[in-house]
């Protein structure tokens, strides 16, 4: 029924896939961030728990040799020697002490007994600063503990460097991280389910409207669509009956437009006949009677040509749409002086007067053809439906953008109710005296499309039994 239009689009994306996708992505990014998050805050917790754990335990350690006096002892305490090779087989490490010499007297693993170390962290111990350190490429910790003297004064006797592998906990550390890893999975399994789920469900008024949309398209154009689930299809429905509506009025307008062309085509040769018919019918019919009959004939074809020629004019300008226009530099105040010339024995036969008011000099560009017959049947309108004695006033104007032309009259007015059709192929207010003028019921449509092409705008003002007027607003240079 109407000419739809198939747009292809390309590469097109389906709108669920686009949702599961988005909700999907936002849904696990945070548990492939917390993961590893989660992972690295519980190593450096258990790292820093072995670390204190540790140094704790070494100064036990120290005091126990500081009250014993272990740095200055010969031989050396098996008890605190064995309990020191506990501590650190407990820490999976090994201890080394170091007295003021810088020699090492004691070691767990028995490798460096005798050597000297010199090392910058033992040196700072010395000097009452305490290290503690974790290397993570060889996966160990590093601390020093200060060994004091037994004497009033306190002083550092010596230095227990202790070294603790962090072997197990990474272990344990990876152990877990295995774990989560399968619990990632299943978390992402549960959340593509439910993405779906909610994709569906979201999707489900589309679904619906898509459902009625194909109805609309198989020709079903008189259900109202309705889907109020989302404020989004709420919008998207009310444009579609928008469209809808639209596309039922541009329908019954071509089938009333179909119905009135063949109508006022037929009127004249209806006319025609009934003439021809009667004269033939006649015998010894008068002169003057076929002279009268055969003026009506004319009439008549001159009026079906008019028909036809305005008709033509449509559709021409239907088919170009303002690309055809013979745009040039017109001068405004004399194009209206000519077509007021060429009306004037019209009004004068009519007994209405004409008037034009030109407020300033006005330069344009236009298509001076096409627009001297928008502005010629908007005063011949004013003519034709005017009281006798009447006046139409043509007004001219401008501003530094557009030019107005007003054309007002003393005429019979348009009532409200009817002013909206004006503007429609075909329409008469009152067609009786619209035959009885001549009138087609094309002019105003010709005029309005013109005007339009022009990228200028039509105003009607009018009242019943006051007159009417239309103002034109056309601009002083053509945009296309």
């Amino acid at each position: 029924m109407f000419p739809f239009k198939l747009l292809k689009i390309k590469h097109t994306i389906s709108l669920r896939l686009t949702l599961i996708i988005v909700l999907f992505l936002v849904g696990s990014v945070p548990v492939f961030i917390q993961n590893p998050v989660m992972l690295g805050s519980y190593k450096q917790n258990l790292i820093e728990s072995r670390m204190q754990d540790i140094q704790n335990q070494c100064w036990i350690l120290s005091n126990k040799m500081t009250r014993s006096g272990y740095m200055t002892m010969e031989p050396k305490d098996p008890l605190l020697d064995n309990e020191m090779s506990v501590k650190a087989d407990m820490f999976n490490g090994r201890i080394v002490v170091v007295n003021r010499s810088f020699r090492i007297i004691s070691d767990t693993f028995s490798l460096s007994l005798g050597k000297i170390n010199v090392s910058e962290e033992v040196v700072k111990c010395f000097s009452g600063e305490n290290s503690s350190k974790y290397n993570p490429e060889k996966r160990y910790s590093a601390l020093t503990i200060p060994v004091y003297s037994n004497s009033q004064d306190k002083e550092i006797d010596g230095v227990m460097i202790i070294t603790a592998s962090t072997e197990d906990i990474l272990n344990r550390v990876s152990e877990v991280s295995e774990k989560g890893s399968l619990l990632n999975i299943m978390i992402l399994s549960i959340l593509g389910i439910v993405v779906y789920l909610v994709a569906k469900l979201i999707m489900k008024p589309f679904k619906k409207l898509q459902h009625i949309l194909n109805r609309a398209a198989e020709g079903n154009m008189e259900e109202t669509i309705s889907s109020h689930a989302y404020k989004e299809t709420m919008e998207i429905t009310d444009s579609i009956n928008l469209a809808l509506k639209k596309l039922k009025a541009v329908d019954q307008s071509r089938e009333e437009f179909v119905s009135n062309v063949s109508h006022e085509l037929k009127t004249p040769i209806t006319s025609i006949r009934v003439l021809a018919d009667s004269l033939i019918g006649m015998e010894d019919a008068p002169v003057e009677l076929y002279r009268e009959f055969m003026s009506d004939i004319s009439v008549e074809i001159e009026r079906e040509s008019k028909i036809i020629d305005d008709l033509l004019a449509l559709v021409r300008m239907d088919k170009t749409s303002g690309g055809n226009l013979n745009i040039a530099q017109v001068n405004i105040n004399g194009l209206l002086e000519l077509i007021l010339k060429r009306l004037r024995p019209i009004a004068g036969k009519r007994n209405v007067e004409l008037i034009f008011e030109s407020i300033r000099e006005v330069t344009a560009d236009v298509d001076e053809m096409k627009l001297s017959l928008a502005l010629s049947n908007l005063v011949e309108n004013a003519i034709k439906y005017n009281v006798e004695g009447g006046w139409v006033r043509v007004t001219l104007d401008a501003d530094h953008k557009f030019f107005y032309v007003k054309v007002a009259d003393s005429g019979i007015g348009i009532p409200e109710e009817f002013q909206e059709h004006v503007f429609e192929r075909f329409y008469r207010v009152d067609k009786a005296r619209s035959r009885e003028t001549g009138g087609t019921g094309l002019g105003l449509s010709i005029t309005k499309k013109i005007i339009l092409m022009h990228q200028g705008a039509l105003k009607l003002q009018s009242k019943e039994g006051e007159g009417t007027t239309f103002t034109v607003r056309i601009p002083l240079t053509y945009i296309s």
